[in-house]
């Protein structure tokens, strides 16, 4: 199990490093299918890993001006999917494993035709809303992405990249760092709040999968970082859009 988490944390980690995501979508699936851990603990381990992947994939990306003239878009942002990390972790630990699964393979379903956009829609769009309606939407927004990254476990990067650039009109590749800045802070929120439920401590058992994927994400991370800038974010998000499926399909087919 030690082994298998080190590469699965490096190969799922060098996605945050690389695009801007915690990598976590892809996380879940692993440590479900392949490590066999229960549905609900895997979201809290998936949380915790997520922190350490996003985390030191802004570390190794550099925080540069970019990130304080768009910090409005961070607040606005964060406003919402702070609330929204806070309900969707109340409600992840009292809706049953079978209904968990359900809205887990939905989800899983969703994000890979997001994923999978990128291809058919320009994401540099010219059309920018005027102010009090991109922090009315913002807000809303943040709130949905907020519930989906406490419900699955995950940064939440998927949403907030596309919301960012179509939203305020951001280059693609500015918003997957200030995706990973507020996808920092509602992680902590979602993991807040599984603890004061008094479920996290449950994982506390899964400490080799814990120690040895948090390693191969910080590996991963630096990895994607080397590469950001020189490989094609939209070709490997078409890639993982289908990896993203297949696993949806495997793993979630029998809920």
């Amino acid at each position: 199990m030690k082994l298998k988490s080190l590469i699965g944390g490096t190969s799922i980690g060098s996605l945050g490093g690389l695009i801007g995501l915690g990598g976590a979508e892809f996380r879940l699936p692993f440590l479900v299918g392949v490590l066999k851990i229960d549905t609900l603990h895997a979201v809290m381990l998936n949380i915790i890993i997520s922190l350490v992947t996003v985390l030191f994939a802004l570390l190794f990306r550099g925080v540069d001006e970019s990130l304080f003239s768009n910090g409005y878009i961070v607040v606005n942002l964060l406003s919402g999917t702070l609330i929204g990390a806070w309900i969707g972790a109340n409600y992840a630990t009292k809706v049953d494993k079978q209904k968990l699964n359900s809205y887990i393979f939905i989800l899983l379903v969703f994000l890979s035709f997001v994923l999978f956009s990128h291809i058919f829609f320009d994401f540099s769009s010219s059309f920018v809303l005027p102010t009090f309606l991109q922090i009315g939407f913002g807000f809303l927004l943040g709130i949905g992405i907020g519930i989906i990254s406490s419900l699955l476990g995950v940064a939440g990067g998927e949403l907030l990249i596309p919301t960012i650039v179509l939203l305020y009109g951001v280059d693609i590749k500015i918003a997957g760092t200030l995706s990973l800045t507020i996808s920092f802070p509602t992680l902590l929120v979602g993991l807040y709040r599984y603890n004061k439920t008094g479920r996290l401590r449950e994982v506390f058992g899964f400490r080799d999968v814990i120690v040895f994927m948090a390693i191969g994400s910080i590996i991963g991370a630096f990895l994607g970082a080397l590469l950001f800038g020189i490989v094609s974010a939209v070709y490997i998000e078409v890639l993982l859009g289908v990896i993203l499926l297949i696993s949806a399909y495997k793993l979630f087919r029998k809920r």
